[in-house]
């Protein structure tokens, strides 16, 4: 309600001329609201709408914003989960706060690392029925499944995010992401980056090229680089010269990103360090392989100001229940918080 006194405020200064005071309102009509809803005023910055029982946050968003994705501008700007008929919205039609910054926090957002998934694989195994459970639980409670690839116009400040986003990762390349973890995301319409590394593939437990072209495919799994061998790329052989550790480095990053856009439909621009490691040679052969994003596993979320090629990302173990699940959920930190 008070998103939509304040937009009726500026809706009123950029459309009324100055005047006699204005009349106070009617009373609420108890009438039926009509049943596609009703105009009741719009400016360049927004639109005050007056629901019917048909009207959706998707459809809104679809005739308003141009796209039906959008719908949770509407709901984060009302702190609303659905229209509701005869209950008066204000739809922002520009960003109004791409950067996530408020007057007592700012936004971060998770991003949440899983490996394998099943009955075995030990601590870095998560059981299907946990996956399903923690799915389950960011469904219910709000929470928006983004692909990691929105991240980039955020950090950029072009573009907001739900209040409640949160990315979800996966590395290495099992088999059991194909087994358990697709048929969970799509129940829900989930988006997972799939971080792979490619000397990995078809050998063993891993995912074969025909399950991870099904993946790339369903529209869902984003395949990106883990690179080559998963080799730890911070260290180096002591008896390696400068120019071969450069070089062994320059494989590990663009060999993943050719060989995987050479056999799936992806375009290869995020990148997971092994092991979560990196230093300045890496982030130097990053650049010059035009990653955009790169992800360690240091836990916590990421703010507007973070550093692209060092994102955090926080690690989900099989020994976590819901609550230790739920921790991990940072979603905004206080201003001046350590």
């Amino acid at each position: 309600m008070t998103a939509l006194f304040g937009a009726l405020l500026l809706l009123a200064a950029c459309s009324t001329p100055p005047g006699p005071a204005p009349v106070p309102p009617a009373p609420p009509s108890t009438a039926p609201a009509p049943r596609s809803g009703e105009l009741l005023g719009q400016s360049e910055r927004f639109v005050v709408y007056l629901p019917g029982p048909e009207d959706s946050l998707r459809g809104l968003a679809e005739r308003f914003l141009g796209s039906a994705e959008r719908e949770w501008e509407i709901g984060d700007f009302n702190a609303i989960s659905r229209a509701q008929a005869g209950q008066p919205l204000a739809i922002p039609l520009q960003p109004l706060n791409r950067l996530g910054v408020h007057a007592d926090h700012y936004q971060t957002v998770p991003i949440l690392c899983y490996h394998r998934f099943g009955g075995t694989g030990g601590k870095m195994s998560v059981t299907p029925a946990n996956f399903a459970a923690q799915l389950d639980w960011l469904a219910r409670n709000g929470y928006h499944v983004i692909r990691l690839s929105q991240l980039v116009d955020f950090l950029a400040g072009r573009q907001a995010l739900p209040r409640r986003s949160v990315v979800i990762t996966i590395d290495d390349g099992y088999e059991s992401v194909h087994r358990y973890a697709l048929p969970l995301l799509r129940k829900h319409g989930f988006p997972a980056t799939l971080f792979v590394y490619t000397d990995f593939i078809g050998a063993g437990d891993a995912l074969s090229w025909a399950q991870l072209q099904e993946l790339a495919e369903s529209g869902l799994v984003d395949v990106q680089a883990h690179s080559k061998t998963h080799r730890n790329l911070i260290e180096r052989d002591a008896e390696a010269s400068e120019p071969r550790y450069r070089q062994e480095l320059e494989s590990e990053v663009r060999v993943p990103r050719e060989l995987l856009q050479r056999h799936l439909p992806v375009r290869v621009r995020h990148f997971a360090y092994p092991f979560g490691d990196a230093n300045e040679l890496v982030l130097e052969l990053l650049e010059r392989q035009q990653y955009e994003l790169a992800v360690t596993v240091h836990p916590g979320g990421n703010a507007f100001f973070a550093q692209p090629l060092m994102l955090r990302r926080t690690m989900i173990f099989g020994d976590h229940d819901l609550d230790a699940f739920k921790a991990k959920l940072q979603i905004g930190r206080s201003h001046g918080q350590p």
